[in-house]
């Protein structure tokens, strides 16, 4: 299994701690990926949003692919998986941006796809949002551009969302065919499309069983269209402490999100614009993904025990989220990874 972790590209991952020691400056950043390389971290998810949605929408927040940039030329080896929402990019124009970026970090560029969910974010920033199921026929649009472009030649597309004649970007992507394609999502639209055009498939927190039945169902999908397996990574929140007692009550503080909090309000518009399995509780919600789910809160050993029971069940990647990021990679790294490796 390998581990990575979200870039805090938010100053923080706590709806309703206003300081976690954590800020947005570039110093910070670099600090932290460089860091992240000599513990032994895999990769890197940095999220795309214009606007804060932990902190709320006055509080700074990072661009995803400038800071993408930054990193992959202070880094060496660690995988930057860059998320991208195709109602925000034109699919030609970011071909080009991204196979640069490809080539300038030496190949280790990985996309993760994501459809939105954002209305206000779009109406601000004056961008189209589509009804949930019209999103991702736009993105199946989107990655059918995408694929074309890096394929070599001449390219043209005609859609209903894109098109483009005689498309050519050069040079294309160092890793071959393509950067990986990382995409998650609950909703009949969103399955199908991951089996059909993506590479791996990201999931929101759960316990292993019910991890264990959403990759035994994309499995399928992806035996039936005769394509080779996904890979697997799931987010979670990590708490590790010397003993369960205090584990438990660094989870307690992290999961009091009132209705006052910054986070609120986007709390609700994610419910109303998603098409989830299950119900999601304020207190799931008082870190992203549902990253409490999967059960990373006890002693290290308890830690080490259940992230093996999620390889168990096919989880090839863990995104951990954590606060404050680098004290708590530190401790990760120093406590847990040992037992792991």
């Amino acid at each position: 299994m390998r581990i990575g972790y979200w870039f805090p590209v938010f100053g923080g991952w706590l709806r309703n701690v206003a300081d976690e020691g954590m800020d947005t400056s570039w110093a910070e950043a670099r600090r932290l990926a460089r860091r992240s390389e000599e513990l032994g971290f895999d990769l890197t998810l940095i999220a795309e949003l214009f606007l804060n949605d932990i902190k709320g929408v006055l509080a700074p927040s990072l661009d995803a692919w400038t800071l993408a940039a930054a990193v992959a030329a202070v880094t060496e080896r660690i995988e930057l998986m860059v998320a991208v929402r195709p109602s925000f990019h034109n699919p030609a124009i970011f071909a080009k941006q991204a196979a640069c970026l490809d080539q300038i970090s030496g190949g280790r560029l990985a996309l993760n796809v994501v459809s939105s969910w954002w209305a206000d974010e779009a109406r601000r920033f004056g961008v189209r949002f589509d009804a949930h199921d019209d999103r991702y026929a736009r993105t199946a649009e989107w990655l059918a551009v995408l694929d074309g472009a890096w394929g070599g030649g001449c390219f043209s597309f005609a859609g209903e969302h894109y098109q483009v004649e005689e498309l050519i970007v050069s040079p294309r992507p160092l890793r071959s065919p393509r950067p990986t394609l990382y995409a998650g999502g609950e909703s009949e639209a969103a399955k199908a499309l991951i089996a059909r055009t993506c590479d791996a498939y990201v999931m929101h927190g759960d316990p292993p069983a019910r991890v264990a039945a959403k990759i035994a169902d994309m499995r399928r999908r992806r035996a039936a269209l005769g394509l080779a397996a996904l890979q697997y990574g799931l987010a979670a929140y990590v708490i590790v402490r010397d003993s369960e007692a205090a584990a438990q009550a660094e989870l307690r503080r992290v999961t009091d999100v009132s209705p006052g909090s910054p986070g609120y309000q986007n709390y609700h518009e994610w419910i109303a614009h998603s098409q989830l399995e299950q119900q999601v509780s304020l207190a799931d919600y008082s870190v992203s993904n549902r990253g409490l789910r999967p059960g990373l809160c006890g002693t290290p050993a308890q830690v080490a025990e259940r992230i093996r029971g999620l390889a168990a069940v096919g989880v090839d990647l863990l995104l951990l989220q954590c606060s404050p990021q680098l004290e708590e990679m530190e401790r990760f790294a120093a406590q847990v990874l040992p037992l792991l490796r």
